[in-house]
């Protein structure tokens, strides 16, 4: 953990739809002056090159550099891990300790974290964050659900998760699609306990 950040908070962004959520997470965060730790999936870099009108490097340097400059980070306040980069701190439970959130979630991630499978640092890094009863918030964006999925989520919910479906609501009169998605990563940021000035609570008024 680096010194003169908040605590740390790692993002893991998978392959679902909504990359958009955990994008903007990321610099809520950096906003909040919170060091991140950042890990991406191979798919997640398919779908940001989908979805988004640019591409993120794969290499952990190059992916914080990137990152960096996107967000506004100051030095070192970003720190990338490669998917089988086992020394990192997420991977044990004796590491530094942090809130994981997995924006977007997809259900393939959600499977594994339910099921205890670790073939990656995101779902080892869950892992711990579940054996160590830590804050674990999941993003999942997927519709219609199967029963597969709604038993994942009931388990991991059970298991002290939180399950937070990007799902965004509009009695706030969201006038652009940044109104939908700060509305998703206003709630993420109410489950981790940070401030923020995204929108307000609810009967707090305008």
């Amino acid at each position: 953990m680096a010194e003169g950040f908040a605590s740390p908070v790692t993002v893991a962004l998978t392959g679902a739809s909504g990359v958009q959520y955990g994008l903007r997470l990321i610099e809520a965060l950096v906003a909040a002056d919170h060091e991140v730790w950042v890990l991406i999936s191979k798919a997640a870099h398919l779908v940001i090159a989908t979805e988004t009108d640019g591409e993120l490097p794969a290499r952990p340097e190059r992916l914080a550099a990137a990152l960096t400059e996107r967000s506004g980070a100051r030095p070192g306040q970003i720190r990338c891990f490669g998917r089988e980069e086992w020394m990192a701190p997420v991977a044990s439970g004796s590491g530094a300790p942090s809130a994981m959130v997995v924006c977007p979630c997809s259900t393939g991630t959600l499977s594994a974290v339910a099921t205890g499978a670790s073939n990656n640092l995101i779902e080892r890094a869950a892992d711990v964050a579940l054996k160590e009863r830590r804050r674990l918030i999941l993003v999942p964006r997927e519709t219609p659900l199967s029963a597969i999925h709604l038993e994942h989520m009931l388990n991991l919910t059970r298991l002290g998760a939180v399950i937070l479906p990007a799902a965004p609501g509009f009695y706030h009169k969201p006038a652009t699609i940044d109104d939908l998605i700060d509305f998703i990563v206003a709630r993420i940021l109410n489950q981790l306990g940070i401030e923020h000035r995204l929108m307000p609570r609810w009967g707090e008024g305008a």
